[in-house]
């Protein structure tokens, strides 16, 4: 016998058809959302998210920006006039030493110059010293001796030095490695060039004669100093000359 359905029963039906089904499409909807970053829409907040990211790795590995690199190092020349003590007047600049000068040698800009007492000049011959307010121990100087025509072997040189330099006598003695060699300039004026490589300490020095006089100049650094500024520190050291005759 056929059995008749009425419009109700229909509705009925169908609505209970779809009420079956949406647990199925919600499910459907969770298990996507579980993988939001498979593959993303653009526009989509994941792709978004996967934009900013790879974003952020780009500027983790790019390279520094050249700017961040330090300047390179200025100088200024110093012009020293190996005055006895007595002569000494005391006071810092060299604006009018330049015609009387008897050596020269740069000086980094923003270094600051010590003033060296009579006292002192007298007792070790420290004519000039300059030095890194950053630093106070990285720092270059020039002591002279009167009476000096013509250098002494290397050897000795370097001894009598210490003689008159604490902190060179505890250089030279906690020294890894001392290298000395001769050279001449354009003129033919004979140098001695001295590196001494202490534990925590490096000092490279230039000695000669000229005017009579005995010439050592001296730049001297920390060991972390060193390592940052070699550049700038053998610049100063082979800046160093004698003015006139020798």
């Amino acid at each position: 016998m056929a059995t008749s359905l009425s419009p109700s029963t229909i509705l009925s039906s169908t609505a209970a058809a779809k009420s079956a089904q949406a647990p199925l499409t919600v499910a459907t909807k969770i298990h996507i959302s579980a993988h939001p970053n498979k593959h993303p829409f653009p526009g989509s907040a994941a792709g978004l998210a996967a934009t900013a990211i790879a974003a952020a790795a780009v500027l983790a590995t790019a390279p520094p920006s050249l700017a961040e690199s330090p300047p390179p190092a200025t100088y200024h020349v110093y012009y020293g006039t190996a005055a006895s003590a007595a002569n000494y007047g005391g006071y810092g600049g060299n604006a009018s030493k330049k015609d009387t000068a008897e050596y020269v040698y740069d000086v980094p800009d923003g270094w600051k110059e010590r003033l060296v007492s009579k006292v002192e000049k007298g007792t070790n011959g420290t004519d000039s010293e300059f030095y890194n307010p950053k630093k106070r121990t990285e720092k270059e100087y020039l002591t002279f001796l009167a009476g000096f025509r013509q250098l002494a072997p290397k050897d000795v040189v370097l001894n009598n030095l210490a003689l008159s330099d604490v902190e060179l006598q505890d250089l030279i003695a906690s020294a890894d490695n001392i290298s000395s060699e001769e050279k001449k300039d354009e003129k033919g004026q004979l140098y001695y060039v001295y590196e001494i490589d202490g534990v925590g300490a490096h000092s490279l020095i230039s000695v000669t004669c000229a005017n009579n006089k005995l010439y050592a100049h001296f730049v001297n650094a920390p060991a972390p100093e060193w390592n940052r500024d070699q550049e700038t520190l053998r610049h100063i050291h082979e800046s160093f000359e004698t003015v006139g005759s020798y």
